[in-house]
C-alpha cells in the first residue's frame, strides 16, 4: 500500500492493521520510503516476526514518471535495495511490478526464479500481467501469487479469465484497487446498491465491496491500501461478511458481472475478426457485411469496445441474427461482452483471427496512411491526427498492441475459432524500381549488384540520418547512378520508433512506389544485412546482397 505522507499516522495504521489481524503488507520500491516505514512500524508495534512482506520491482523512473524495467540486473539490484530499506525484514512474496515491453518476459521470469534460489526472498509473484503472460512464466519459476486490479468496477481478471487460471494452479490472486482506486472510491462508495447490501449487513459499502472480492475465488485476497487505522480495521472487518445469495444477485445485476448463457442456437451468426492493427479485420467484415451481416464497429459508431457491446445486444433483440464485429480485441476480457452479449439471445458466437505478421500488418498500416495523407505523416502530424481519427498508428502503438494480444481460446466460449494465414490479395501491376541501402553505396561491388536489374527502373536510395550531414553524401554517391534516382533518409532519433520511415521499417520504399507507380514485389532491394534482407522480405521484393569483397 502507499503509505499517507504523515510518517506517525502511517505507523498507525500499520499498527491498527496489525491488531486487527492482519499479517500481509505491500510495498515497492516505487513507492518511495514505503519500505523503511514499514519496517519500522511493524518493530514498534511487535508484529515483525509474524507479518508477511510483499514488495515490488522493476521500475525506474524516467522523465518524472515510473516505467517498467524488467532486465534481470535491474531486479536484483531492485530487490536487494528493498532487503536494505527492510533492514533486516524477510521478503515473503517478491514481485515484478509489470512487464517490460523492451525485455523479453523470460528474461525477467528466470531473474525472478534465480532470487528464490539465491536465497534472497522466500517466493515470486507476478504484479500486472494477463492469463497468457501468467501462462509463460509458469513454464519458467515456481509462481506464487499474482496481483492485478480487480474490483467490482473491473472485472477483467474475471473476464479475461485470470482468476480462474490462479485458482486452478492454487496461486494466490492479490487484488490491488479493490475498492475501484483513488479516482473512483467516492463514486463507489454512494452507489446505492452497495449501501442497501450493507444497510442489511450492518457493514459499509466499501466492507461489502470488499467482501464481493473476496467471495469470487478462496485464492483471492485484496489490498485496500489502507491509509488511516480505520480504514485498515475496516478492511479487516470485510473478510467476515458473509454474502447471501440476494445480496450477491443484486451486485451482478448492478455491475454487470459475466451471466450465464442460454444454450446457442443454429439461427444465429455473431461473428467477432480480431487481429493486431493492420491485419486485414476491414476486408473480412466487409465481405460479410455484403453477405447481409450487420457491423458493428467502434471507428464508425464511437464509443467503447464495452458499449459494443451493448450495440450487439440490441441488434439482436431486434431481431438481427448475423452480426460482425471487427475492432481489435486484443485481449480475453474486451472480447468476453461479445461471447455474453450474443449468449444471452442463445446466438453461438465464432471468431476469425487474422495471424498476419508483424511486417505484413506494418505495410497495411502504411499503404492506409499513404491513401489518407498521399505522402507519410510526420510523427507530429501522426500524434496529432490519431487524437481525432482512428487507425492512423505509430510503430509503437503497434507493437505495444502486439504485446497485449491474447490468442483466442475455445474456453473463452467460442463455437468455432477460424485461423486465417496472411495472403497479400495481387494489387495492380506496376513497373520494377530498384531499393538500394544506403550503406551498399559504398561498397565497390554494388556495380556488380546494378547489373542484375533493370537500367531503366526508378531507383530509390533509403538510409537512416538521425544526426543530419548523411543525405548529401548519399546524393554524391548516387550522383554516378542512371536513370530516375531518389534520395530518401530518415531523419528521426533513436530508441522505439515514432515514425514509418525509419528503415527497415517499410515507409520509405512504399512511399517511393506509390509515387512512381513501382510494384514492390516486381523490384529489387540492394542491401547489406539481415535488417535489409527482411525487408526485402517484407515488400516481397528480391534481395541482392553486397559484400565488402
Amino acid at each position: 500500500m502507499r503509505l499517507p505522507e504523515d510518517r506517525e499516522v502511517a505507523v498507525a495504521t500499520i499498527a491498527a492493521a496489525a491488531a486487527a489481524g492482519i499479517t500481509v503488507f505491500d510495498s515497492a520500491r516505487a513507492y518511495g520510503d514505503n519500505e523503511a516505514t514499514l519496517a519500522r512500524a511493524l518493530r514498534e508495534c511487535g508484529a515483525d516476526a509474524r507479518a508477511r512482506i510483499v514488495t515490488k520491482g522493476g521500475m525506474k523512473s524516467e522523465g518524472g514518471s515510473w516505467t517498467p524495467d524488467g532486465r534481470a540486473s535491474s531486479l536484483r539490484r531492485d530487490c536487494e535495495a528493498s532487503l536494505a530499506a527492510l533492514d533486516g525484514l524477510p521478503i515473503d512474496l517478491y514481485l515484478i511490478h509489470a512487464p517490460d515491453p523492451r525485455t523479453p518476459w523470460r528474461t525477467s521470469v528466470r531473474a525472478l526464479a534465480r532470487m528464490v534460489d539465491d536465497g534472497l526472498v522466500a517466493h515470486v509473484g507476478l504484479a500486472n500481467v494477463n492469463r497468457a503472460q501468467l501462462d509463460e512464466a509458469l513454464g519458467l519459476a515456481s509462481i506464487a501469487a499474482v496481483q492485478v486490479g480487480l474490483s467490482v468496477l473491473d472485472d477483467r481478471a474475471v473476464r479475461g479469465g485470470l482468476v480462474e487460471r490462479c485458482a486452478e494452479e492454487k496461486i494466490a490472486l492479490i487484488a490491488h484497487s479493490p475498492l475501484g482506486g483513488p479516482r473512483r472510491v467516492g463514486s463507489l462508495l454512494r452507489n446505492a446498491a452497495l449501501a442497501e447490501v450493507a444497510d442489511s449487513l450492518d457493514a459499509s459499502p466499501a466492507e461489502v465491496a470488499l467482501a464481493w472480492l473476496l467471495d469470487l475465488a478462496p485464492n483471492v485476497v485484496a489490498i485496500p491500501g489502507a491509509r488511516r487505522p480505520e480504514a485498515a480495521r475496516s478492511g479487516a472487518r470485510a473478510a467476515s461478511l458473509v454474502l447471501q445469495a440476494a445480496a450477491r444477485e443484486s451486485l451482478a445485476q448492478e455491475f454487470g458481472r459475466r451471466r450465464r448463457s442460454r444454450r446457442a442456437t443454429s439461427r444465429g451468426d455473431v461473428v467477432l475478426v480480431m487481429g493486431i492493427p493492420g491485419a486485414g479485420k476491414t476486408r473480412i467484415a466487409e465481405q460479410l457485411a455484403e453477405r447481409g451481416y450487420v457491423r458493428l464497429n467502434r471507428d464508425k459508431l464511437g464509443g467503447s469496445l464495452r458499449s459494443l457491446a451493448g450495440a450487439l445486444d440490441d441488434a439482436l433483440a431486434a431481431g438481427e441474427l448475423r452480426v460482425v464485429l471487427d475492432n481489435t480485441y486484443l485481449t480475453r476480457a474486451a472480447r468476453s461482452h461479445v461471447v455474453d452479449a450474443a449468449g444471452q439471445h442463445g446466438v453461438s458466437a465464432r471468431c476469425v483471427w487474422l495471424d498476419t505478421p508483424l511486417a505484413q500488418a506494418q505495410v497495411n498500416l502504411v499503404e492506409r496512411l499513404l491513401d489518407r495523407f498521399g505522402r507519410l505523416p510526420t510523427p507530429e502530424e501522426l500524434r496529432s491526427r490519431s487524437r481525432r481519427e482512428a487507425g492512423l498508428l505509430s510503430p509503437t502503438s503497434q507493437m505495444r498492441a502486439l504485446r497485449e494480444l491474447e490468442p483466442p481460446a475455445t474456453d473463452e466460449g467460442w463455437s468455432e475459432i477460424e485461423r486465417v494465414d496472411f495472403a497479400r490479395l495481387a494489387s495492380s501491376p506496376g513497373r520494377p524500381g530498384v531499393f538500394v541501402a544506403g550503406a551498399a553505396l559504398e561498397l565497390a561491388t554494388l556495380g556488380d549488384a546494378l547489373t542484375q536489374v533493370d537500367p531503366d527502373a526508378p531507383v530509390l536510395v533509403f538510409d537512416w540520418d538521425p544526426d543530419g550531414g548523411r543525405e548529401a553524401i548519399l546524393l554524391r554517391a548516387a550522383s554516378g547512378l542512371s536513370g530516375t534516382v531518389e534520395t530518401a533518409v530518415c531523419p528521426h532519433g533513436a530508441g522505439p520508433p515514432i515514425c514509418w520511415c525509419r528503415p527497415p521499417l517499410p515507409g520509405l520504399p512504399l512511399a517511393f512506389a506509390r509515387h512512381h507507380g513501382v510494384d514492390p514485389a516486381r523490384s529489387t532491394l540492394i542491401g547489406v544485412s539481415a535488417a535489409h534482407r527482411t525487408l526485402a522480405t517484407t515488400l516481397g521484393a528480391t534481395f541482392v546482397t553486397v559484400s565488402v569483397s
